[in-house]
């Protein structure tokens, strides 16, 4: 496997604020995958990162219990060489994502009325081994009938009733709008009225592409494309509630949820690559185009929203998502709650990547 023509090899001078960065929280996320990889190792991307390269540098980060931010920056130095992955659109994109944090109730009540709801027992996985002739080949899941597989419930059919009865509630919350972003989010905390504080995270899903409601909005002409961001939507929804469905329902996605235990209040869920995320230091990345695991430094100069200063971060490959597509594409993990929903709910900035590639790799790359 060689490296994609899409990499081009820097220096650590050529990273702009490499040097006043502290990548010690970023080494710890790095290790947590070190630890991870023992047990399932990672698929290598498809522009060339061999996820066999880390076993190096995995092996001294799982040996190394304290390490300083000057030992952290000399051990990515030395096991690593950047290269800027170049855009086939130009510039890169980053976008942001959180955990949420709502209230919830672990039955119905008159305020709590809306379910976060548990994988049904007709969802069904679906590849190419399996899908019926004709099914959309976008489709990764389907519903089990008595004359075989279909396309499952979209959102609205399920929020009309579609899967009522079947004992699939896990929580009950008291805004539709707040479920709906818990599941673009995936993932959320949930302070239970019985005193509890839970997490949900991603089981599965409907199947059918994803919508979103900023897209939706700006094409009626209710919000600028440019002024779409969370505040804004949720500031339209709270302006015009009758029309929430209208609008949700446009997303035919939906998705299924799983309990999880807040083991480390710090971190956030246990999300793609089997980890832990990272508050501001853990990346959602193309997973068929690279490997998790990968250190990515991301240099966004109009970012400010994470610390007041123009984000230039190491980072650490460890989700993905479905709207995550390209080799200069990246969502950022900006923690749990309502101030980290403050800061990514506006992040949509230009930004260039540098993938830290393993040193064993980069004689294929010239």
């Amino acid at each position: 496997m060689s490296l994609s023509p899409l990499f081009i090899e820097k220096s650590f001078d050529d990273l702009p604020g490499w040097g006043d960065d502290d990548p010690l929280a970023a080494f710890e996320a790095f290790r947590r995958s070190a630890f991870h990889v023992l047990t399932k190792p990672y698929r290598s991307g498809a522009l060339g990162v061999d996820f066999g390269a880390f076993a190096g540098a995995y092996a001294e980060a799982r040996g190394a219990s304290s390490v300083s931010r000057s030992e952290a920056r000399t051990f990515f130095e030395r096991h690593f060489v950047p290269m800027l992955v170049r855009s086939e659109t130009g510039s890169g994109l980053v976008t942001g994502f959180y955990e949420p944090q709502v209230e919830a109730s672990p039955v119905r009540t008159e305020l709590f009325v809306v379910p976060l709801l548990s994988r049904p027992a007709d969802l069904a996985d679906v590849d190419d081994a399996n899908r019926p002739e004709g099914m959309d080949p976008y489709l990764a899941f389907a519903r089990r009938t008595a004359d075989g597989l279909a396309e499952y419930f979209d959102r609205g059919t399920i929020e009309r009733g579609a899967l009522a009865g079947q004992g699939l509630e896990i929580a009950w919350l008291a805004d539709k709008v707040d479920a709906f972003f818990i599941h673009v989010q995936g993932a959320a905390r949930l302070a239970m009225t019985d005193g509890r504080l839970c997490r949900v995270t991603y089981a599965a899903k409907s199947g059918q592409r994803f919508t979103g409601p900023g897209k939706v909005l700006s094409e009626l002409g209710e919000i600028p494309l440019a002024a779409v961001t969370m505040q804004s939507i949720r500031a339209w929804f709270k302006a015009h509630p009758q029309r929430i469905d209208e609008i949700l329902w446009q997303n035919r996605s939906y998705i299924f949820f799983r309990e999880a235990e807040v083991e480390d209040a710090a971190l956030g869920p246990i999300a793609a690559a089997k980890v832990p995320l990272t508050p501001g230091r853990s990346v959602a990345v193309d997973r068929l185009l690279h490997t998790f695991g990968t250190p990515f430094y991301i240099d966004a100069p109009t970012l400010t929203a994470f610390d007041k200063r123009p984000f230039r971060r190491l980072m650490i490959a460890q989700d993905t998502g479905s709207a995550i597509t390209g080799p200069a594409r990246g969502d950022l993990f900006a923690g749990s709650g309502d101030a980290a929903g403050e800061i990514a709910g506006v992040v949509r900035n230009a930004a260039d990547f540098y993938a830290l590639v393993p040193r064993a790799l980069v004689g294929g790359a010239k």
